[in-house]
């Protein structure tokens, strides 16, 4: 018997309704967390004009920061969570898309970036040591670090299976490197300033380089492209440690800021595309596998399908960029509306998209491409359309597990559906590939220098030195202790331990970012209105911890003890019981303060009464 029953459900309606929801969303909820809980005021001088340093701080205008937060926060974590989680059908993930980010994600995200900014955008781990206590501050900490690494891994193992035998792809990624070190020459060294002219030239050798990779499969170069897992992990892996060492305008910038006009034009082409096509969802309502033992996630759908979306709905992740880089450029609080609740709205819409391309394809071929074939035979399905798809794009595509594949493949049948496309589907997908990767290696280079920071920051308090990043010895060390880290587990991983493992810890620091953020509002003399943290808080936090357990329990010590790799089994397990010690230990020191702050405040409003 079939694992799925075929079902066809048209999206132009669903689109509308989504769109509508997110619509009422911004226009009310963040009219009333603005003005009633975090009293947003621009008679408030924010601190980038205050501390302005021409730098760090430094007021910029409202939409440019909208870019440069939204292409921040945005990394593949909304385009890969959402298509594995396609594996229990399309009702649940698109309820958890939009309900989530409406009433948890936006509200996350808006609370954490305004009280960054009031504290002079302090990040999250100092936040919490103030507002909450120290022993808060030091576990938030290393919960961001362990969170960072397990992160990376789980972005960098898509890229892997994206690319792993594919020529094509792996020689037009391989080109984009040249491209950003030369913007970042061009705009930084040989034509200082002139950003719009690097800009077309970069934009220009960007699409040369998906066209000319058209030619290397079958070519004498086609050998030097073709690699392997390992091959492919290797690469990455130095490619990491190559962007942590180097100056950040030399490859980190413009591969950043190349890449942000790949996102928003190849989102805003999808979105374009699905409501000219608006595809059928033939992904049906639910799944046989909502009550476990799926292909891709092994787990029942609660926990698991909230875990597995992550990024698109809430991420914990948002945390570290909102209370980094954006609340140090706002120019006037009313701002922070439009960039924090916004931009994540904005970031479902993308999840919402991504989601829709995975459950418009066949569920044989799905779960072909995101299954390996031995397991695949089990499940009593046949492809449909996927021998056509190989065939147009050059590839095999079965097995090519990760989610990576299956969403290029999704968006390149949408894309291929416009009147007068068909016949570039190879192109499209290859595009597609590109774009995700191009996503992904911007979060890997970005998050490899973000950990080193913190490594650094450790190790500093037992070697002085190593606290500076500007001394190149304890930059090299730090580098290489983050990529071994997260290359271990890309090397010894696969999607089911990986991606269950990264979802528990993506929203186990969210569940940290909203303590913090519930602490901030009863410490601001507004806990009546607490309840708009509180409520997600509960949910998230209930459900991240049981989906952590569940991952001890039903998927690593079993990979432990009968799966071949012990220690892999038990460093995951490991890893997981430490992250959900710290999300423990932030949850009981905020309930103590939040306690202790009522009954302080208590004989004051008897008193007033």
């Amino acid at each position: 018997m079939n694992a799925v029953t075929l079902s066809a459900v048209n999206t132009l309606p669903i689109l509308i309704a989504i769109l509508c929801f997110f619509a009422i969303g911004y226009r009310y909820y963040s009219a009333f967390i603005a003005a009633k809980v975090l009293t947003l005021d621009d008679a408030h001088v924010t601190p980038a004009h205050r501390l302005n340093d021409g730098q760090n701080y430094f007021p910029t205008q409202k939409w440019v920061l909208f870019g440069h937060h939204f292409a921040a926060i945005t990394g593949a974590g909304p385009l890969i969570g959402p298509v594995l989680a396609a594996q229990f059908g399309f009702l649940p993930g698109l309820l958890w898309l939009v309900i989530g980010v409406v009433l948890g994600g936006a509200v996350h995200d808006f609370v954490i970036l305004a009280s960054s900014m009031r504290r002079d955008g302090k990040s999250l781990a100092e936040i919490a040591r103030t507002e909450i206590g120290p022993v808060a501050g030091f576990t938030t900490a290393l919960a961001i670090l362990f969170i960072v690494v397990v992160a990376l891994a789980g972005l960098g193992l898509a890229v892997v299976n994206a690319l792993k035998e594919s020529s094509w792809g792996v020689f037009t990624i391989g080109t984009t490197i040249p491209i950003a070190l030369y913007m970042g020459f061009h705009m930084y060294r040989f034509r200082k300033g002139k950003i719009a002219e690097a800009t077309v030239i970069g934009v220009i050798l960007l699409v040369g380089a998906v066209l000319a990779g058209r030619y290397i499969p079958g070519s004498p170069m086609a050998g030097w492209f073709t690699l392997s897992a390992h091959q492919i992990t290797l690469a990455i892996a130095a490619y990491g440690f190559i962007a942590s060492v180097l100056p950040v305008w030399m490859l980190l910038c413009p591969r950043d800021y190349l890449s942000s006009f790949m996102k928003i034009g190849t989102i805003a082409a999808l979105a374009l595309g699905i409501f000219l096509v608006h595809p059928d969802l033939k992904m049906p309502a639910l799944t046989v596998f909502t009550r476990g033992g799926g292909p891709i996630i092994p787990g029942k759908l609660y926990p698991f399908v909230f875990i597995t979306i992550a990024c698109g709905a809430i991420s914990g992740f948002h945390a570290l960029v909102g209370s980094g880089t954006t609340p140090k450029m706002i120019g006037k609080e009313s701002d922070a509306r439009v960039i924090g609740y916004g931009a994540m709205l904005m970031e479902g819409f993308v999840g919402v998209m991504a989601f829709i391309a995975a459950t418009s394809l066949h569920p044989g071929d799905y779960f072909a491409i995101n299954v390996p074939p031995e397991k695949f035979a089990t499940l009593g399905m046949s492809p449909v359309n996927l021998p056509e798809f190989s065939k147009a794009v050059g590839e095999t595509l079965t097995g090519r597990t990760g989610g990576a594949v299956s969403l290029a493949i999704g968006m390149a049948q949408i894309f291929a559906s416009v009147p007068g496309l068909k016949g570039l589907l190879s192109y499209w997908y290859h595009f597609a590939i590109m774009f995700e990767a191009l996503f992904i290696l911007t979060t890997i280079d970005t998050g490899t220098r973000v950990a080193r920071f913190m490594v650094q920051e450790f190790l500093g308090k037992a070697y002085r030195p190593l606290e500076r990043t500007d001394w190149l010895p304890g930059t090299v060390i730090s580098s290489l202790l983050v990529v071994m880290a997260w290359g271990y587990f890309i090397w010894t991983g696969s999607i089911s331990t990986i991606w269950p493992m990264f979802g528990v810890s993506n929203q186990l620091l969210a569940s940290i970012a909203l303590c913090v953020g519930t602490t901030v509002i009863i410490n601001s003399g507004k806990a009546r209105y607490a309840w708009i943290t509180l409520l997600p808080l509960s949910f998230v936090a209930t459900t991240t911890l049981t989906a952590g357990w569940l991952n001890i329990t039903d998927n690593f010590l079993p990979l432990a003890r009968t799966g071949g790799h012990p220690f892999q089994g038990y460093l995951n397990a490991g890893m997981t019981l430490v992250m959900m010690a710290c999300v423990l230990t932030v949850l009981m020191n905020s309930l103590r303060r939040w306690m202790a702050t009522l009954r302080a405040r208590r004989p004051a409003s008897s008193e007033a009464s």
